[in-house]
């Protein structure tokens, strides 16, 4: 029995293909793992709150010698935290938005990259302390942004590999809906595209 944790970013509750597909994914982890528990997370129906003063002054302060307040502060980002390390699978839906994450899922990573909680630093560098988790990015965008031209402005699947692999998330999958905007056959053919990782990845 796995725990998977299921994240969505995408400001639209309707029409959003990163939602449908990671929800299509999820239904169908669910249907061949049915002991699997899953546990959801929508950061635009529940926003985490971007990092202030007080919150680096207590995630740079060692827990036991928190005070109240500080403990306080912290607060969501340990349940975040907490929720991350329980799981085993990771299905993160992230539109694209300006060639790279919507500030809510960067929000959420902001609270749940911690020094000495999910990374720490060595005399070799810094070390992921989440590792052995399987992670499954399903991302959305106007254009096609994998190859060709456009590559270069890729700043979201470079940013989450990088980050997550800062946290030890190295086995990562990219489900792409790409050229959305290319009119009605473009979404129809990344959509299949879609589907055929997703009755491969979650079997």
């Amino acid at each position: 029995m796995a725990n998977v944790l299921y994240i969505n970013s995408s400001v639209r509750s309707s029409g959003s293909l990163s939602r449908q597909l990671s929800a299509e994914f999820v239904a169908k982890w669910k249907a061949n793992h049915p002991a699997d528990t899953i546990v959801e997370r929508d950061l635009a129906a529940k926003p985490v709150p971007h990092l202030n003063e007080e919150m680096i002054g207590a995630f740079f302060t060692a827990p036991d010698q928190h005070n109240a307040v500080q403990a306080q502060t912290i607060k969501t980002s340990d349940e975040l935290v907490a929720e991350l390390e329980a799981a085993d699978v990771i299905v993160i839906g992230a539109p694209m938005y300006n060639f790279s994450v919507p500030s809510t899922l960067k929000a959420y990573i902001d609270h749940v990259a911690r020094a000495g909680r999910t990374f720490k630093y060595t005399e070799t560098g810094p070390v992921g302390l989440l590792g052995g988790k399987k992670v499954y990015v399903f991302t959305a965008s106007g254009g096609v942004y994998s190859e060709g031209p456009a590559a270069a402005y890729d700043f979201l699947a470079t940013y989450l590999r990088a980050v997550l692999g800062f946290l030890g998330l190295t086995d990562v999958n990219f489900i792409r809906a790409e050229g959305v905007a290319l009119g009605e056959q473009a979404v129809a053919d990344t959509l299949a595209k879609g589907r055929q990782s997703i009755d491969a990845l979650a079997a």
